[in-house]
């Protein structure tokens, strides 16, 4: 029989496939994929599903990836007369006897760079060895799942080896002045502080962001630079763009200046959100309160969303249409996360949290009371809540909100009760 090369093996062994031929993946640990071209051929509906599923994933943005119809034979009949792609998935219902000889045609016609998955019906480990010996990148045994396929194309095409891909947290307020900036800043402080992380700030708002003055900074140079310089933008410039706010908080500072209009594509930022996640482990957006494409496509990007709302109607049917239009933006991705601030003014009409939150199906991580003197103090003198009184309600509050948004267990319960079931679920592990 024909040698059949499809490029590299796989990295599995054929001692590591599973009775049930499908592997445990976290989908959380999967990072996005890159620009990579990829077609699937799919036998059974249920297949078509998962892999129009898969192509609605945030992690697959910057894949180009075609479904059709059909198995090894329709794969073999199209790639005889056009280019293949970087990735093949096939999937087939063809005895293992007959497999091998079935591949023969499509191999004649596959670009020697192009990997190929298989996805069959029976858990063979005879076949996996000899599929795997023969340059297939991975057989999985069906049915499989979104995570499957996901982390199937990731270990093919994403270097273990290489540096991770840090995380991303936006924070975004349903409203103009729900204080969402002022927690994304002591968050972002928190983080560096606490867990002694290198952290790096964007402030989004290049025409009114406060992230400068929060810091007492005054940079010659920051995001619009990046913004509006792409071919530029590498690791080096950024770092010339950064301005060090404490030993481990870098800040990519907003213009906060109104000499020009700030109107921008859908994919403005995309080449600084890649930038700053191969630059530092965590980073913080402050992401103005807008509903544009440039931020539809940040948002459906980040790993973690924040919505701080402040308890009246207006916040409350905002951050509904909110929470309503990230699911369809990540229908793969948990929910994001709430913060009620503000909470407690006097002689105001709230809506309760336990109101606020029923509508949105979401329990707050955090409610922060109003505390004007503190705040206000805070901001006046560009200093962070917990470096004005480290034993504040408050404070404690952002060092829980810092372990909740970057996945750490919370170490212990707030003073007052500011935080919902998520950080005592948390507490309890």
């Amino acid at each position: 029989m024909n040698t059949i090369d499809y490029g590299i093996e796989s990295r599995i062994g054929a001692e590591d496939l599973p009775d049930d031929g499908a592997r445990s993946i976290d989908l959380e640990s999967v990072r996005p994929l890159p620009r990579i071209s990829v077609h699937a051929f799919c036998e059974s509906e249920a297949m078509l599903r998962v892999m129009e599923r898969s192509g609605s994933d945030r992690r697959m943005a910057k894949v180009n990836l075609r479904i059709n119809n059909g198995g090894i034979a329709a794969a073999a009949n199209m790639f005889a007369s056009a280019p293949t792609p970087n990735l093949i998935i096939l999937e087939t219902s063809t005895e293992p006897g007959a497999l091998m000889a079935e591949l023969i045609p499509l191999a004649e016609v596959c670009d020697p760079t192009t990997k190929v998955v298989i996805v069959g019906h029976h858990n063979d480990i005879s076949l996996y060895r000899e599929l795997i010996r023969n340059g297939i990148s991975e057989y999985m045994v069906g049915p499989v799942g979104m995570a499957e396929v996901l982390g199937a194309i990731a270990t093919i095409f994403i270097d273990p080896d290489s540096e991770p891909l840090g995380k991303t947290i936006a924070f975004i307020g349903a409203k103009g002045g729900t204080g969402s900036s002022t927690i994304a800043h002591n968050c972002a402080w928190g983080i560096s502080n606490l867990f002694s992380t290198e952290v790096i700030l964007a402030d989004l708002d290049l025409a009114y962001g406060t992230a400068n003055i929060n810091f007492d900074q005054d940079p010659p140079q920051g995001i619009a630079e990046a913004v509006y310089a792409p071919e530029r933008l590498d690791e080096v410039f950024l770092d010339r763009l950064l301005t060090k706010c404490s030993e481990h908080l870098s800040l990519l500072a907003a213009p906060s200046m109104l000499d020009r209009s700030y109107d921008f594509d859908r994919s403005s930022f995309q080449p600084i959100l890649e930038i700053l996640q191969r630059s530092a482990p965590v980073s913080v957006l402050d992401v103005p309160h807008a509903w544009s494409e440039w931020t539809r496509v940040l948002l459906s990007e980040v790993d973690e969303i924040v919505i701080t709302a402040v308890p009246d109607l207006a916040n409350l049917r905002n951050a509904k249409n909110m929470v309503d239009a990230l699911k369809k933006l990540r229908p793969n991705d948990k929910a994001p996360h709430l913060i009620l601030n503000q909470v407690g003014v006097a002689k105001r009409p709230e809506i309760s949290p336990d109101d606020f939150a029923g509508p949105l199906e979401l329990q707050p991580i955090a409610i922060i009371p109003f505390d004007a003197p503190l705040f206000g103090t805070a901001a006046n003198s560009g200093r962070m809540i917990a470096e004005m009184d480290r034993k504040a309600p408050a404070a404690e509050t952002f060092s829980q909100i810092a372990h909740v948004v970057t996945g750490r267990a919370a170490v212990k319960k707030p003073k007052k009760a500011g935080l919902g079931k998520v950080l005592g679920m948390l507490g309890r592990k």
